[in-house]
C-alpha cells in the first residue's frame, strides 16, 4: 500500500494545484509560483537520480541564501536523498570534516565557494569528477556542472520514490562548540510535526508570508521557511552574507511579510536606527514576530514591541535537534518576562533533572529534558554522544533551567558556561541579564577565567553602545548595589562590536572568550 504520509515533497504538487499562480518564494533576484516551482524541483529529483543519487544518498551544500537553495532541499525531499547544508563560514578543513563525515556523494556550491573547493578537492576523495554542481555560476567553471544545465535534463514528471516518514530528509551538522561539529539526522515526519505545530501555535495561514534572513544551512530557516511552503504561503528569501537594518526596513516596506525570526542581534540593530531614518519605513504587515536562538534580554522585548505595534511576538525555545521545546506567547510577553514559557503544542514533556538525573524541585535549577514528536533520530556515525545527550528518550541540549509554581520554564544558562567561584556558581545569563541594564551597554557576554585562589573569576565583555564611551568600573559600579559580592564582575573588558565572537545565527561564542582572556 502506497504511503500517505504527507511530506513536503508530497505537499508541494497539492499545492501548486490548489495555488499554482500564488507566490512560493521570492529573492532579490526573481520569483517563483508554486506551479513553477514544482515542475523546477521535479526536474531537479529525476536529474539527481540521473546523477545517480538514490535514495537515502547524501549530498552536500554550500550556497548563500536564494532559491536554488531551497529547490535544492525540495528535490531531496521528493528524491528521498538527503541534504546535507554547510556552514557557509567554514573553511576547507572544515568542509572537508562534513563531506567525509557524511558520506556524501555529490556537492552543489555556489559560486563564492568554488575556488575553494577546486584548490581543495584532495581532501574530499570519495566524490567523483562528475559530483561537483556549481550553482549560480556565470562564468562556467571547468570541472563543474552547472545547475540549470543539469536541472533541464530531468523530466518535469513525479519522482516516483516512495518517501516514508521515517526517512532522513536533511542532516545538520552543529557549531562543533567542543570538537568536530556532529551531524544531527533530521526526518520527513519530525519536519512535518514540527510544521503542524508551528502552524498551530502561531496561527499561520496559507495567505502570510514569511521573510527568511537567517541562513538557509541553519535549523532556524528549515523550520521557518518550509513551514510556509507546506502550508500554502510565500517566503521571501533575504541575503545572509551580511546584515543592514535599514536594507531589512526596506525589504519589509517593499514585500510587506508578515512573520519573520530574527535573533536579538538583529532587533537590537534595528532599534538602533536612528527614528528619522526608521519612520521612513512601513512595517505594518508584520504580524508576527519570533525571538529566537539566543536569550532575549526584557528591555529588547519591550521595545520591539513598541517599534512593530500591533504584532504578536513569541519567544521561543529549542534546538537543532529538538526542535522547538516551549513558547512564550504575546498575551504572556509582561506577565513573564525572562521565561521562555510553556510546553509548545505536541511537546510530550519536559522534566529539569539534577546530576544524578532525579527531579528537581519547583524553583530549583537543574538539566532541562525534553521529548516529542519534533525531535532528531541521532548523531551520524556517533553512538555514543548520542547515549551521552539522552536520559533514555529524553533529550538535553545542556541547558539549565527551573519552573516557577505556575509551570512556566526559565533559561538559567548553558551547563558549560556556569562560573563556579569561591565553591559559588554563578550564572553568566543573569548578569548579562543585569549589565544589558546599563545605558550604555549595546551587548555583553560573562565568562569564567582561571584564578589561583578562587578557581574562576567572575569577568564581563561589553560591547557599547556607537557613540559611547565607556570604562570598565563603571560597569563594577553599576551592577555592585543589585548583586552578592561574588557574583559581580572582577575584570571587564570593552570591546568593538565586529570583535565579540558569534556563530552565523549571533550567538555568542563563550568558549572563544575564555580562549581568548583565559590566559
Amino acid at each position: 500500500m502506497p504511503s500517505v504520509w504527507l511530506d513536503i515533497g508530497k505537499i508541494l504538487p497539492v499545492n501548486a494545484h490548489k495555488y499554482p499562480n500564488r507566490m512560493a518564494f521570492k529573492d532579490i533576484n526573481r520569483e517563483l509560483t508554486f506551479a513553477e516551482l514544482d515542475e523546477r524541483v521535479n526536474r531537479l529529483a529525476n536529474a539527481m537520480a540521473d546523477l545517480g543519487l538514490q535514495k537515502g544518498d547524501r549530498f552536500c551544500v554550500m550556497l548563500n541564501n536564494s532559491i536554488e537553495f531551497c529547490e535544492i532541499y525540495l528535490a531531496a525531499a521528493k528524491a528521498g536523498t538527503v541534504a546535507v547544508p554547510i556552514n557557509s563560514r567554514y573553511v576547507a578543513k572544515e568542509v572537508a570534516y562534513v563531506v567525509n563525515n557524511s558520506d556524501a556523494k555529490a556537492f552543489f556550491a555556489g559560486a563564492k565557494f568554488m575556488g575553494m573547493l577546486s584548490d581543495n578537492r584532495e581532501l574530499m576523495p570519495d566524490l567523483d569528477d562528475n559530483a561537483w554542481i556549481s550553482v549560480l555560476d556565470q562564468e562556467g567553471v571547468p570541472g563543474w556542472t552547472p545547475f540549470e544545465q543539469l536541472m533541464e535534463t530531468g523530466s518535469t514528471t513525479q519522482p516516483t520514490v516512495e518517501i516514508d516518514g521515517s526517512d532522513t530528509w536533511i542532516q545538520l551538522y552543529t557549531s562543533g562548540t567542543t570538537g568536530n561539529p556532529k551531524g544531527v539526522v533530521r526526518t520527513h515526519q519530525s519536519y512535518t510535526a514540527f510544521y503542524l505545530i508551528n502552524a498551530t501555535d502561531f496561527s499561520f495561514k496559507p495567505t502570510d508570508v514569511g521573510l527568511t534572513l537567517m541562513p538557509l544551512f541553519h535549523v532556524n530557516s528549515t523550520f521557518y521557511a518550509f513551514v510556509f511552503t507546506y502550508i500554502g504561503g510565500g517566503v521571501y528569501i533575504h541575503r545572509d552574507d551580511r546584515f543592514d537594518p535599514v536594507e531589512l526596513l526596506q525589504v519589509i516596506d517593499r514585500e510587506k511579510p508578515t512573520f519573520s525570526s530574527m535573533i536579538p542581534t538583529h532587533y537590537n540593530l534595528i532599534l538602533a536606527i536612528p527614528e528619522e531614518e526608521s519612520k521612513k519605513y512601513d512595517v505594518s504587515s508584520i504580524e508576527c514576530l519570533l525571538c529566537s536562538s539566543a536569550p532575549v534580554r526584557r528591555q529588547t522585548k519591550m521595545d520591539i514591541m513598541e517599534f512593530f505595534a500591533g504584532c504578536r511576538l513569541f519567544e521561543a525555545y529549542g534546538s537543532t535537534e529538538a526542535g522547538l521545546v516551549t513558547l512564550l506567547r504575546p498575551e504572556e510577553q509582561m506577565l513573564k518576562l525572562g521565561s521562555i514559557g510553556l510546553e509548545c503544542s505536541g511537546t510530550a514533556q519536559i522534566k529539569i533533572l539534577n546530576d544524578e538525573r532525579k527531579p528537581v524541585p519547583v524553583g530549583e535549577v537543574g538539566e532541562l529534558f525534553s521529548r516529542g514528536p519534533m525531535m532528531f533520530e541521532e548523531y551520524y556515525k556517533m553512538p555514543e554522544k548520542t547515549a551521552d545527550s539522552h536520559e533514555g528518550e529524553w533529550f538535553s541540549a545542556g541547558d539549565l533551567a527551573m519552573q516557577d509554581e505556575e509551570g512556566y520554564f526559565y533559561i538559567v544558562d548553558r551547563k558549560h558556561n556556569m562560573i563556579i567561584t569561591g565553591g559559588e556558581h554563578v550564572y553568566p545569563s543573569e548578569m548579562e541579564e543585569l549589565i544589558s541594564r546599563h545605558p550604555k551597554v549595546f551587548d555583553v557576554a560573562v565568562i569564567g577565567v582561571p584564578h589561583e585562589k578562587w578557581g574562576e573569576l567572575v569577568m564581563a565583555v561589553v560591547v557599547p553602545k556607537e557613540g559611547d564611551e565607556l570604562e570598565g568600573q563603571e560597569i563594577i559600579d553599576f551592577v555592585a548595589p543589585h548583586v552578592a559580592a561574588f557574583k559581580k564582575p572582577k575584570r571587564v573588558e570593552v570591546i568593538a562590536a565586529d570583535d565579540m565572537p558569534r556563530t552565523v545565527t549571533g550567538k555568542i561564542l563563550h568558549r572563544i572568550l575564555r580562549d581568548t582572556y583565559g590566559s
